[in-house]
């Protein structure tokens, strides 16, 4: 049986999230929205592994946070990091802490498709 790729989605705004969903559920992937980055916090130690797509600018706690309090936790979700209002300093800062890509919205399909990709990836590599 092969495994379910589970993507979590991490934006504020309610209609990227059903977007995103209908996409990636039409493309075969299990998804799952949060609201914010706390919520998706509250749950990620429980969830199976998969990847993550996160907004940058939310409010109570932005992307870049979060993925600093994935790397604090030692949980490992590949993150594909979207926003609407990047730079060249965020997106470096996101790189460096080991986003798999940086994608400004409005956003082509194949970039996010792409981007997963190389997400899973990144989660089936061999560690060691």
């Amino acid at each position: 049986m092969a495994r379910e790729r589970c993507v979590y989605i991490v934006d504020d705004d309610e209609a990227v999230r059903d977007s995103l969903c209908v996409l990636l559920e039409s493309r075969g992937y299990s998804v799952q929205n949060f609201a914010s980055a706390p919520e998706f916090l509250a749950a990620a130690a429980a969830l199976p592994a998969g990847s993550l797509i996160v907004d940058i600018r939310m409010p109570e706690m932005d992307g870049l946070e979060l993925q600093q309090r994935l790397i604090e936790r030692k949980l490992d979700f590949p993150l594909v990091v979207i926003t609407g209002h990047g730079d060249v300093p965020m997106a470096v800062r996101a790189m460096k802490a080991g986003a798999v890509d940086f994608i400004e919205k409005p956003f082509a399909s194949e970039a996010i498709l792409d981007s997963l990709a190389a997400a899973f990836a990144r989660l089936t590599m061999p560690t060691g």
